[in-house]
């Protein structure tokens, strides 16, 4: 009897082996892989969930931590200046506040046209008149013509009046630019010694009515007022 080819061929067993080999192999890394992405993805889960679950107040709280710098950026100051003017007159206004902050140092100022947006009027008067030492009457040939500014130069006298460390603090002042001529200057205004920007002696009257012993004493006023509100308020 001859040897006859075996109907058993012991390659199929070893390939088939090696495919079985490499594919449970493969499914291993697989599982593995899932697993830690499925660690990775439990770990972020978590930690957005701890975020969520944080308290309100906690969240507020460390948002207001962040956030105080900005609030102390925005403190009120007490300004040196505010110059009211009519509505066209608001680029001579403008000239004019540079001129006193930049040549002579008084600053900060502001005229009335920069207020705040959206308020009263008379309340950015009132915070205008009272949030600075001096208050500037720019007077050009606009200035009695609008209702507003005569108002304004009576509220501003008045106040002047009443309040005993805002006495002298209204400072009238004819600038180069459209000047209201002294005959038509109201009578109240007429008594007060006003800025005259065309006379020689305009720097000499500058340093003479803007002293800061003056603004100091005013500021400490200002802050003292402020927190008294603030603890009547607060009680």
């Amino acid at each position: 009897m001859g040897i006859g080819k075996s109907k058993t061929d012991p390659c199929p067993l070893s390939l088939s082996w090696g495919r079985s080999h490499s594919v449970d192999m493969s499914q291993r890394h697989h599982k593995s892989d899932s697993k830690k992405s499925e660690e990775i993805s439990l770990s972020n889960a978590a930690a957005r969930s701890n975020t969520a679950e944080m308290p309100t107040g906690e969240q507020e709280g460390a948002k207001g931590v962040e956030e105080m710098p900005e609030e102390e950026e925005e403190e009120e100051v007490f300004l040196k200046f505010v110059i009211l003017h009519a509505e066209e007159d608001t680029d001579e206004a403008l000239r004019v506040q540079n001129l006193l902050e930049n040549d002579f140092g008084i600053k900060p100022g502001i005229i009335f046209a920069e207020m705040p947006c959206g308020r009263q009027h008379l309340q950015n008067l009132d915070d205008a008149v009272n949030g600075s030492a001096w208050t500037i009457l720019l007077l050009t040939e606009n200035f009695l013509r609008d209702t507003w500014c005569k108002f304004q130069f009576y509220t501003s006298l008045m106040n002047s009046v009443n309040r005993q460390h805002k006495y002298n603090s209204v400072i009238p002042m004819r600038p180069l630019n459209n000047p209201l001529p002294r005959e038509r200057t109201p009578f109240a205004l007429r008594t007060i010694n006003a800025l005259e920007e065309e006379s020689r002696g305009f720097p000499t009257q500058v340093e003479r009515i803007f002293q800061d012993s003056v603004y100091r004493i005013q500021q400490a006023i200002w802050k003292e007022t402020r927190n008294t509100v603030q603890r009547q308020f607060i009680a």
